[in-house]
């Protein structure tokens, strides 16, 4: 009974033969991320509301909410945009109402330009107001060195 014994550690390799890698290669992971990020960053920018304004600076924390607001805006020139269409100020709550369906409760934010008379905010905010609108806010942006710490007035 001729026979080879072969050794346990050898496991019948040749030699100058290499084993499976045992570790995860990350490398095209961290490519595909980086490639992520990079189409985010670019079109984050590109989803926010569309009439262009000049929102005020103030160092404000930002309101926490669950669904998504109603906007509306009023630029330069005193014209009032509800999302991105433009609305007369007599038809405005008419259409949040139907918008909203009747739901007073929604949250509404109030986009005025830094340049838009303080009057012709106020007129909008009070007659979303006389509506029954009680969950109004203005709109602002944070001047760049200003870090502003987020607290949530809900939470105990």
């Amino acid at each position: 009974m001729a026979g080879s014994v072969q050794s346990s550690s050898g496991m019948g390799r040749r030699p100058g033969r290499y084993g499976a890698m045992s570790e995860i290669n990350v490398t095209p992971f961290v490519d595909v991320m980086l490639v992520l990020l990079v189409v985010f960053m670019i079109t984050a920018p590109l989803l926010t509301v569309g009439v262009p304004i000049d929102l005020p600076k103030t160092s404000a924390s930002d309101l926490q909410g669950n669904e998504e607001p109603l906007t509306v805006s009023i630029n330069a020139k005193g014209e009032i945009f509800l999302q991105e269409t433009q609305v007369e100020q007599a038809e405005l709550v008419a259409r949040l109402l139907a918008i909203a369906e009747n739901q007073t409760t929604r949250r509404i934010f109030v986009r005025g330009d830094r340049l838009v008379d303080y009057g012709a905010v106020m007129l909008v905010m009070g007659s979303l107001n006389a509506a029954g609108f009680n969950k109004v806010a203005l709109v602002t942006q944070v001047p760049q060195g200003i870090k502003v710490r987020r607290t949530d007035p809900e939470a105990k």
